[in-house]
């Protein structure tokens, strides 16, 4: 028997099935991930240099933002140097580098999302102590729990994972996945299993019934209001909605990739189902919030409409 730390590599065989298309793949990751970067990174922008923007609704859209960047670079600068290698293996302490740093994001993308319902439910439900109450200052100490808070309780299970004894060093995905490596073990541990369970309830199921709750609140609320701030409020939650659902919809995927057998799933339908969060979230949320919230898309007109201006006038 061995742990961990006396396996010098794990092999990622899901890039087995690659094939002779790699340069294809790799074109298009490459875009993907500059795009995914570009367009996070631009709404960034706009909320920085946008004084107007300085409420804490959009500094918790800014910390997501910021995390869909993060998420993204803890998965595809490995996924595209794989795509070039024959061997597909990395090294322990990257591997454990990439689980720890994905994990944490998706963590922190539940939680990010409960924050941001729990702040529409606030202004919603309780408009006339929501300016006194809910400040940036404020806004910046959820921020500061939310990393905290998902930091703190993936780490309890990464631990765990760890230092567990393995029988094998061979993950069929992309990446390096916790609840593969956990199944390398030689042997079930039952405070592991429960350290897991603990940890799924209190990174997804917790914050994604929180999210449940603001909106179901929110509606009743704009059922019994005017029609104008009825759809004022719709119009605000509705890129909430869209960003929660996809993610139930990619954990769906996840849980059925892992569940069901090979014949039912080809590999490469079971590889895209394994990463279709991490490939589609950090697209979709720029354009979700920059499309739907009429401030946001209101100040990147203003923000283009400026840049077009200064490059016309260096240029001439």
């Amino acid at each position: 028997m061995e742990n961990s730390s006396e396996i010098a590599f794990f092999v990622l065989s899901a890039y087995f099935h690659v094939g002779q298309i790699r340069y294809l793949y790799f074109v298009l990751l490459l875009l993907w991930y500059c795009s995914i970067c570009v367009a996070n990174t631009t709404l960034i922008v706009v909320i920085f240099v946008d004084r107007r923007l300085h409420e804490p609704m959009y500094m918790l859209l800014c910390n997501l933002l910021v995390n869909e960047i993060s998420g993204s670079t803890s998965l595809y600068p490995l996924m595209l140097s794989q795509m070039f290698s024959e061997l597909h293996r990395v090294p322990v302490s990257w591997c454990f580098l990439q689980m720890f740093y994905i994990y944490t994001s998706a963590t922190v993308e539940f939680c990010s999302l409960a924050a941001m319902a729990y702040d529409r439910y606030f202004s919603i439900c309780n408009p006339l102590r929501y300016t006194a109450t809910m400040t940036t200052r404020r806004a910046a100490v959820i921020v500061l729990f939310v990393w905290l808070y998902s930091l703190s309780i993936y780490l309890i299970s990464f631990v765990f994972v760890v230092n567990v004894k393995l029988c094998g060093n061979v993950i069929n995905k992309v990446f390096c996945d916790h609840q593969l490596m956990a199944e390398l073990a030689c042997s079930v541990s039952v405070i592991n299993s429960v350290i897991e369970l603990l940890y799924v309830l209190m990174a997804f199921v917790f914050p994604f019934a929180l999210v449940v709750v603001s909106y179901v609140e929110i509606l009743v609320v704009c059922f019994s209001t005017s029609k104008e701030n009825k759809l004022k409020a719709i119009t605000t939650c509705t890129p909430h909605i869209f960003s929660m659902s996809n993610m139930f919809v990619g954990t769906t995927m996840t849980v059925c990739e892992s569940k069901i057998e090979g014949i039912l799933l080809t590999d490469r339908v079971r590889v895209f189902f394994s990463i279709y969060l991490l490939i589609c979230q950090p697209m979709l949320t720029p354009f979700i919030y920059g499309l739907k919230l009429p401030k946001i898309r209101q100040s990147c007109k203003r923000f283009l409409g400026r840049k077009k201006v200064f490059f016309w006038q260096e240029s001439h």
